[in-house]
């Protein structure tokens, strides 16, 4: 019943800024099923200046994904509708019950989804961006830039198609588990703990003889899995061009992160644009600036 109430308080504000500003239509959509649940993302679709391009919106915090969270990423993805794009909100298994290999796999599994169905949204399958912020960009690097895995002899149509996408935009991502600073892992487990982040690093494997999954044991193996789900280990010289935006005043996920994350973009050759906000956090005030930022970053490599 609550997760009904906020479908239609979510559907309600999209039709009510719809009338303030980019006219669209939305409507929610399944793209998976996981453990007998349904995951989700919610289509808006301009009805002027429709470009026929498509931009995913991964909407998460913390590694933590749900509808109550909409507002403000609907507001952000009016700065593309007016754009001409269709933007898809995708919502991703959350911590502490699934970790960020899960939340990753939700993403290109979404990505894949509207590329097999970009006839019937209307889009152009070879022209899909992908932008977030913190949790969300890095979700949003991770599958823009790790290697593609197409599942050709899949039985599911759609994990026969590639789950690449064409630019990436981005706010305040983390970039590099291994490291953020102080290297002592004890010390970097317990920040996770009181911050309740531990359970987006709670890997787990699926245990043949007892029929669990069981959190992976050992500080190397966990370190091995935390090293591959960091962005900063994924870039190669075919990935598409990357835009990040960070305030150099940001505690939570620091301005190194992005700078080692630009300089490994440069050395592979691949395009990429940095903005640094002075004095700004983890988010700032006028962000629409580096918003409209993003829209000219896709306009140029979605054109």
């Amino acid at each position: 019943m609550k997760r009904s109430f906020f479908i239609l308080f979510l559907l309600f504000s999209l039709g009510a800024m719809a009338q303030d500003s980019a006219k669209y239509t939305s409507d929610e959509i399944v793209y998976a099923r996981k453990d007998g649940m349904a995951l989700t993302m919610i289509r808006m679709t301009p009805l002027e200046k429709n470009r026929g391009k498509a931009i995913i919106t991964v909407v998460s915090g913390n590694w933590m994904s749900n509808y109550n969270m909409s507002g403000n990423f609907i507001r952000r993805a009016n700065t593309f509708l007016a754009g001409g794009y269709t933007v898809f909100l995708v919502y991703h298994s959350s911590q502490p019950r699934y970790a960020i290999p899960d939340a990753t796999e939700d993403i290109r599994r979404a990505i894949r989804f509207v590329r097999y169905h970009a006839k019937d949204y209307g889009i152009d399958p070879d022209h899909i961006g992908i932008t977030g912020s913190s949790s969300g960009g890095h979700l949003s690097l991770m599958a823009a830039l790790m290697d593609d895995n197409i599942k050709v002899s899949a039985k599911d149509p759609v994990d026969r198609v590639s789950s690449r996408v064409q630019a990436a935009a981005v706010f305040y991502p983390p970039i590099d588990f291994m490291n953020w600073g102080n290297t002592n892992p004890e010390i970097q487990r317990e920040i996770l703990r009181r911050t309740r982040l531990i359970g987006a690093f709670d890997f787990k494997r699926f245990n043949d003889t007892t029929g669990l999954y069981e959190s992976v044991q050992g500080e190397e193996a966990v370190r091995k899995i935390a090293a591959n789900y960091s962005p900063i280990n994924q870039v190669s010289k075919d990935d598409p061009p990357v835009m990040i935006a960070h305030g150099d005043a940001d505690i939570v996920v620091p301005l190194q992160q992005s700078e080692s994350m630009i300089r490994k973009l440069k050395d592979n050759g691949i395009p990429n644009e940095f903005i640094i906000h002075p004095k700004g956090g983890h988010g700032w005030k006028n962000i629409e600036e580096e918003e409209q930022g993003f829209l000219r970053w896709f306009d140029k490599y979605l054109n």
